[in-house]
C-alpha cells in the first residue's frame, strides 16, 4: 500500500518579553526578602506564608522566562524537537517544592494557633500593601499580548492573583490592630497556605500530564478529529495523537485516508495552518494512505477516537 509522508511546520516565534520577565523577577525577589525580614520581626506567619507564595512567583516567573528563551534555540541533531521538553520538568519540580513549603507553612500555622504569639498587625498591613504594588505591577507588564501567549496569559493571571490573595494580609493586620486577635494571623496562614496548594496542584496535574504525552488541556480532541475526517478527499482517521512540545507547543501526528487522491500540497498547508488557528496546534504531521483493505495499516487497529 502506498504511503505519502507529508508534514508542515507553523512555529509562532514568542514575542521577546525578556525584559518584562526580568523586572518581575527583581521586584518579587526584592519583596520576598522584605516579608520574610518583616514577617520574623513582626511574628506574622500569614506574612512569611505570603512570602512563600511570592518566592513561588520568582520561580513561576523564571520558568517562564527560561520556557520563552529555550523555545527561541533551534532544534539540533540529537534534540531534533528543540529544548522545549524541559520547561515541563521544571514545570513539575517547581510544583513539587512549592507543595513541600506549603506543608511547612501549615504546619507553623498550625502551631501558632495552639500557642499564639505577638503579631505586628500594622507591619503586615504595610508590607502586605507593597505586595499589592509589586505584584499588580508585575501583572501590568504582561498585559500586552497575553492574549496569544500561554505563557505571558499565566503570568499575568499568577500575579493578579497574588495582588488578591496579599489583600487578605492587609485584612487580617488591621483587623489584629484593632482587636488584638492575633489567631488571626495563623488563620490567614492557612488560608493562603490552601490557595498555594489549589494553584499549585493544578501546575502538578498539568505539568504531568504533558510529561505522560497527554492530549493538553484546553484541546478537544474529538474536535480535531471530527474535523481531519472533514478535510476534503479524506474519508477517514486513525492513530491520531497530540501531546506537548513543551509548555507553549503543541504537536499532532495522524493518518489520513484517501481512497481517491491524496491531498495536495496546498491543502495539506491550509489544514496545518487551520489546526494552528482553531486549536492551537502548531507542529502537525500527516501521513497519507490509500485505504486498500488487502494491505490495512497495521496501526489502525490499535486506534481509539
Amino acid at each position: 500500500m502506498p504511503h505519502d509522508h507529508d508534514h508542515d511546520h507553523h512555529h509562532r516565534v514568542p514575542e521577546r518579553r525578556d525584559g518584562a520577565f526580568a523586572i518581575g523577577v527583581a521586584l518579587n525577589l526584592g519583596l520576598v526578602v522584605v516579608q520574610v525580614v518583616v514577617g520574623v520581626l513582626a511574628g506574622s506567619i500569614a506574612l512569611i506564608a505570603d512570602a512563600g507564595h511570592n518566592l513561588g512567583d520568582v520561580l513561576g516567573l523564571g520558568l517562564g522566562w527560561w520556557a520563552a528563551v529555550m523555545t527561541r534555540r533551534p532544534p539540533t541533531p540529537q534534540r531534533t524537537y528543540g529544548y522545549g521538553r524541559g520547561t515541563i520538568l521544571a514545570s513539575f519540580a517547581n510544583a513539587a517544592l512549592l507543595l513541600i513549603g506549603v506543608g511547612a507553612i501549615a504546619l507553623e500555622s498550625v502551631r501558632r494557633l495552639i500557642a499564639p504569639g505577638h503579631v505586628a498587625g500594622l507591619a503586615m498591613m504595610w508590607v502586605a500593601l507593597a505586595a499589592i504594588a509589586v505584584n499588580g505591577a508585575t501583572a501590568l507588564l504582561f498585559m500586552r499580548g497575553r492574549e496569544h501567549d500561554l505563557n505571558l496569559r499565566g503570568a499575568f493571571l499568577h500575579m493578579a492573583a497574588d495582588a488578591g490573595a496579599s489583600l487578605g494580609v492587609v485584612i487580617a493586620g488591621l483587623l489584629i490592630h484593632f482587636t488584638g486577635w492575633v489567631r488571626l494571623d495563623p488563620i490567614m496562614g492557612l488560608v493562603i497556605a490552601v490557595v498555594i496548594t489549589v494553584g499549585t496542584w493544578s501546575l502538578l496535574r498539568q505539568s504531568l500530564g504533558m510529561a505522560m504525552d497527554a492530549v493538553p488541556e484546553g484541546t478537544d480532541r474529538g474536535a480535531v478529529a471530527d474535523w481531519l475526517r472533514s478535510l476534503p478527499g479524506v474519508a477517514d482517521i486513525h492513530d491520531l495523537h497530540i501531546w506537548s512540545l513543551s509548555t507553549t507547543e503543541t504537536a499532532l501526528t495522524v493518518h489520513l485516508v484517501c481512497p481517491e487522491a491524496p491531498p495536495d500540497d496546498c491543502t495539506i498547508s491550509a489544514a496545518s495552518a487551520a489546526l494552528r488557528e482553531r486549536f492551537g496546534i502548531g507542529h502537525a504531521t500527516f501521513q497519507v494512505e490509500r485505504g486498500d483493505p488487502a494491505h490495512p495499516c497495521a496501526l489502525a487497529p490499535a486506534d481509539v477516537i
